[in-house]
């Protein structure tokens, strides 16, 4: 993992971006202290959409929501 001063990161910023989109994580220090780190998203690689339906489907077995509780979250996300 590099090191770089802030100074430092933010004149080189694009270049730094370009290793953090590779893969490498970045410590950013001010005066000798960490302040940041680049790194990549957790996931980046779109999901397979056959595979995000089979664990949907597998979530919901067994579940079953009433009319009641799906009014419910409807007027509790208008608020």
């Amino acid at each position: 993992m590099a090191t770089v001063g802030a100074y430092e990161a933010k004149t080189r910023l694009s270049e730094l971006l370009d290793r953090v989109e590779r893969g490498e994580r970045i410590v950013i220090t001010r005066h000798g202290v960490v302040i940041a780190v680049l790194q990549p998203p957790e996931s980046r690689a779109p999901s397979n959409v056959d595979e995000t339906i089979r664990a949907l489907r597998e979530f919901r077995r067994g579940r079953r929501a009433t009319g009641e509780e799906i009014a419910s979250w409807i007027a509790e996300g208008r608020d």
